[in-house]
């Protein structure tokens, strides 16, 4: 548990960059959901104060338990995420075609976003446990992430069941994957491409990619999202339009902005000032993140922040990708910035392991 002396080694910089992005992500909340005609703030905004409230809370929580314990306890922690996936199967709210959210009472949430924070924790026990033979190390892995990534994608949510690939990837290099199995996964998987595209895929999601290669072929349709994303990031110029004065965003051009497009909404309100701002601190807090696996006391301290990390540096370099029209539209959130309930809180819980395995850096 959480001893006092321990607090000294705290990481505030890393806490501080953390809490700026989380302060800039909701004034950015705050402008894309202004009403200019009313005047008025939409509901998501004081909703997003609550959710980094209900988040700072399970940071401290994950920061005073021993992660070492955490680890102990992983494959339990693991199974109750199963049971979490499986039951938003068959009991879970649908919105849009999807079935990704559990409810209790009038509180709700996705598991499904917590997954790749349950999986580091798992996988930094198992491999700092078992040390298999460089050839098959990637078979545990595998048949850990296997099971989250097909309950997951079986929502459908084929974009969050991806994003566990990075932390499984990263853990496994970390652990001694050998290069050129990485090489032959990455050729199978070209090999696989029509398999997936044809069996793989729903038909929206064969729409997205399609609209991606060839924006003109549904401009009003699959290609809207993207085409106004890549306009909007445009059109704040080196200093930006002003809070509360970008047009796109302002006139509703720009679907969702307050989710998957806030990057969007940001480039075009304070731009390219204000993005380099908020690139240069998602870039310090991935590297001091890193640095907590350098100073780790062991390998399982080690592994979780290497998977912690790896999960959010994907999501960031994704979504921002996807606002500037490099990648296909995903619903994927921009950590610690976007709207989201499940998915900031998780990205918290994450950061407050991250922390911990730094603070207990000098413990035996």
């Amino acid at each position: 548990m959480f001893e006092h002396r321990l607090s000294v080694y705290l990481d505030w910089p890393l806490l501080g960059a953390i809490a700026m992005l989380s302060a800039i992500g909701a004034t950015m909340v705050f402008s894309s959901t202004y009403d200019p005609t009313s005047g008025t703030v939409g509901v998501e905004f004081y909703r997003q104060l609550v959710v980094l409230a209900v988040g700072g809370v399970a940071l401290v929580l994950c920061l005073v338990v021993d992660y070492r314990t955490l680890a102990d306890r992983s494959a339990f922690i693991y199974a109750g995420l199963l049971a979490l996936l499986v039951l938003t199967l068959f009991v879970g709210s649908e919105q849009g075609g999807a079935r990704r959210w559990l409810g209790v009472g009038a509180f709700s949430g996705q598991p499904s976003e917590f997954a790749r924070l349950v999986l580091a924790l798992v996988l930094a026990a198992l491999y700092s446990r078992v040390r298999p033979d460089t050839r098959t190390l990637w078979l545990p892995g595998a048949a850990v992430v296997a099971p989250a990534f097909v309950l997951i994608a079986r929502q459908p949510d084929l974009g969050t069941a991806v994003t566990l690939l990075p932390v499984c990837l990263a853990v496994m290099v970390f652990a001694g994957l050998r290069v050129r199995v990485l090489v032959v996964a990455a050729l199978l998987a070209v090999l696989a491409t029509p398999l997936v595209w044809a069996y793989g895929l729903e038909e929206y999601q064969q729409r997205r990619i399609s609209s991606f290669l060839d924006p003109d072929l549904d401009p009003q349709g699959a290609s809207y999202q993207q085409r106004q994303a890549r306009i909007t990031v445009g059109s704040g110029g080196p200093t930006g339009r002003g809070f509360l004065q970008g047009t796109q965003n302002q006139y509703d051009f720009l679907p969702v902005a307050h989710n998957d497009f806030i990057f969007s909404v940001l480039a075009e309100e304070l731009g390219f000032v204000g993005v380099s701002i908020s690139l240069g601190l998602y870039l310090f807090v991935i590297m001091r993140a890193l640095d907590a696996a350098r100073v780790a006391r062991d390998v399982t301290g080690v592994y979780l922040v290497v998977g912690v990390v790896a999960g959010f540096a994907f999501q960031v370099v994704y979504n921002i990708a996807m606002s500037a029209g490099l990648a296909p539209v995903k619903g994927l959130t921009l950590p610690l910035m976007s709207y989201g309930g499940s998915s900031l809180v998780a990205t918290l819980m994450g950061f407050g392991l991250v922390l911990n395995v730094r603070m207990r850096r000098f413990r035996n």
